[in-house]
């Protein structure tokens, strides 16, 4: 895969673990947590809720900004990054007009609810505080996210299957 790779879903969907999978099977990558730059917000951090306060946006997309940033570095640097980060709802094509990086590659990782509940029981962390839950994540996923790149239903695959996948399909997940 040349480019830059984006990997979406919701909290639990597998985007952490597929990323880190894609990324050790590419010769030059680097993967780009995206939530690692919203916990360098020490001091003042507004994390997102569903009341989707002013300040918990404008640094949510703050964080998108230094995602596509670092992605277009690395990318400079001759590495494929893939970002991996929450990117639902409107977000979404927002994210992709920020990276300048082309082609890049859209990956929406879409589990059924009832398969990431039982993700989510089985994880260490929880990404369902703040008042959000499986089925609001889930509908904005499904019913706010323009469908583009390459959506895959994940529940019934394994990591190694998923990556498979998506580099079988890569051309599917380019967008303009």
């Amino acid at each position: 895969m040349n480019g830059a790779v984006v990997i979406t879903g919701i909290s639990a969907a597998g985007k952490s673990t597929v990323a880190q999978a894609l990324a050790e099977r590419l010769p030059r990558s680097a993967h780009v947590r995206g939530d690692a730059f919203r916990r360098m917000v020490v001091g003042g951090r507004a994390d997102m809720t569903p009341e989707m306060a002013d300040e918990s946006l404008r640094q949510l997309h703050l964080r998108y900004r230094i995602a596509a940033v670092t992605a277009d570095m690395y990318f400079d640097a001759g590495f494929t990054p893939i970002v991996q980060d929450v990117f639902i709802g409107g977000d979404l094509e927002r994210f992709t007009k920020l990276v300048r990086t082309r082609p890049l590659h859209v990956i929406v990782l879409a589990p059924e609810p009832a398969e990431v509940e039982r993700r989510e029981r089985a994880r260490a962390k929880s990404g369902y505080g703040g008042g959000w839950t499986i089925a609001q994540l889930d509908a904005s996923l499904r019913q706010e996210t323009a469908r583009i790149g390459l959506w895959l239903d994940t529940s019934r695959q394994s990591v190694e299957e998923t990556v498979d996948e998506i580099i079988s399909r890569a051309e599917e997940a380019v967008i303009d």
